[in-house]
């Protein structure tokens, strides 16, 4: 075989290529971003109006049909599904799989606008969601303690904005927890004695409630921006707003409504459940309130380099907090994913020392052992310099390909390395047994090789997301 012929023939050139392999393999190895699953768009998108006290009945009359109506002139769109519940309404719209996502979600927005006119004015806001792998969170982290949920969320705030500066993290998102709100309950009694109504109370806190720029003022040589502060910065500030004034009487805001320092209607709610060691020995479940942090990676980023700088920051906001603060872990993907990695190494090693083990006994000689394992590990670090160019992250389909190719390449090794050396045995200088140990059986190990590639190459064209995630297995 020419390559072969070649290989044998230019020793110095074939060091220096494995040497290189080597060290590009290497270098691939460690910066492919780790992944739990190949990073496809799911062509799913999910249109939801809310209208809030409307029958189901009305909600498909009012908004599910005029969007309806709008959405079905989509390209590429596959398919259409909606429900018409109690105050929503929610469209699902499945597109072909090779669409692009950015371009249908532009689309849909264009569909919405056109739609508006025909919805009710009272009904909220229109909100387009894509369905996408990559927004599920790489780790979650609970915040709980002996403190009330106002710290407590002040201290989730403040580690939400530092895990937000992590490089490779697109968003952290919280879940639980109060938020301080000031209340303000209207008195109509009061309202009605002092001639007040509920547009001028409106109007005159949000009228107080502003920081006016005043432009600049020049002294001298110096110039000064002139800006008056009117922001709230305190209760009786709220209760003092003069809602009305006739005949030089004031009427303040605490004449008709009383004011409140209170907290807004929880929208979610976090616990957390842990097992605790009693005194005697027992032990028993308590569940505490808390404060929920999930933290979503950007597309293509390390999830085990992102995991390990958020678990350092978490460490350090859990050390200074003290018997008062405990921040939990409770999903961690980070450590599935290595230990996928940790397997395939694992599997590897196994198999080199399981080969040189075979060999040493079977064939005799450490080099016929050596030739044979040292192709294993050169032929994946190949492998992953061809991931690293393609953009292919290091996740469960693509390790499982590996590992399922690893018996292969020890297979054909074993084949070729024996029949050399039967070769070699028979008399033949080491050069000549090399080449026609390999010529003898190159062709059938390569056709053997494709049958398996051959089986494989169909999931190539898998219709579908299903088609699209299985892809790298055949590609690896």
């Amino acid at each position: 075989m020419k390559v072969t012929n070649f290989s044998v023939s230019h020793p110095m050139s074939i060091y220096v290529l494995i040497v290189t392999l080597v060290v590009g393999g290497l270098l691939s190895y460690f910066s492919l971003p780790r992944e739990a699953a190949p990073d496809i768009a799911i062509p799913v998108v999910i249109v939801n109006t809310p209208y809030f006290g409307v029958s189901p009945v009305d909600i498909e009359m009012l908004v599910t049909r005029p969007l309806e109506k709008q959405f079905k002139g989509l390209r590429s769109l596959k398919k259409m599904n909606s429900t018409s519940a109690e105050s929503v309404s929610l469209i699902t719209l499945e597109f072909e799989p090779d669409i692009d996502v950015e371009d249908a979600l532009q689309r849909i927005r264009v569909q919405v606008d056109k739609a508006k006119p025909d919805l009710p004015v009272d009904a909220e806001e229109t909100e387009i969601i894509e369905i996408n792998a990559s927004d599920w969170p790489i780790l979650i982290a609970n915040v709980s303690g002996d403190l009330d949920l106002l710290r407590l969320k002040d201290v989730a705030e403040n580690l939400q904005d530092e895990l937000e500066s992590v490089a490779g993290v697109l968003r952290v998102g919280l879940s639980g927890g109060v938020e301080r709100e000031i209340q303000i309950a209207i008195e109509p009694d009061k309202m009605r004695h002092h001639g007040v109504s509920s547009n001028e109370i409106v109007g005159a806190i949000q009228t107080e409630n502003v920081n006016i720029p005043g432009g600049s003022l020049d002294i001298g040589s110096m110039k000064y921006i002139v800006r008056v502060a009117g922001e709230f910065h305190d209760m009786e500030t709220i209760r003092n707003i003069v809602v009305k004034a006739e005949g030089g009487q004031p009427v303040y805001l605490r004449d008709v409504a009383t004011v409140h320092d209170s907290f807004k209607e929880l929208a979610t709610f976090s616990r957390l459940s842990t097992w605790v060691t009693k005194a005697d020995g027992t032990r028993e479940i308590i569940t505490r309130p808390s404060v929920s942090l999930s933290i979503v990676k950007r597309s293509g980023s390390n999830i085990i380099e992102i995991a390990e700088d958020a678990k350092k920051i978490i460490a350090r906001y859990d050390e200074m907090g003290g018997e008062s603060l405990d921040i939990t872990i409770v999903n961690d993907m980070s450590d599935s994913i290595k230990a996928q990695v940790q397997d395939l190494e694992n599997n590897i090693i196994t198999g080199l020392i399981l080969v040189l083990a075979v060999l040493f006994l079977f064939m005799g000689g450490v080099r016929n052992a050596l030739f044979v394992s040292i192709s294993v590990p050169l032929s994946m670090l190949i492998t992953f310099i061809v991931l690293a160019i393609m953009g292919i992250t290091l996740n469960m389909v693509v390790l499982f390909a590996l590992v399922l190719a690893l018996g292969m390449l020890v297979d054909n090794a074993i084949v070729i390395v024996e029949n050399i050396y039967r070769h070699a045995s028979a008399g033949k200088g080491r050069v000549q047994a090399a080449i026609d140990g390999t010529a003898e059986v190159g062709w059938p190990i390569i056709a053997a090789t494709a049958t398996t590639v051959a089986a494989f190459a169909p999931l190539l064209f898998w219709p579908g997301v299903t088609g699209k995630f299985m892809s790298f297995l055949p590609m690896t």
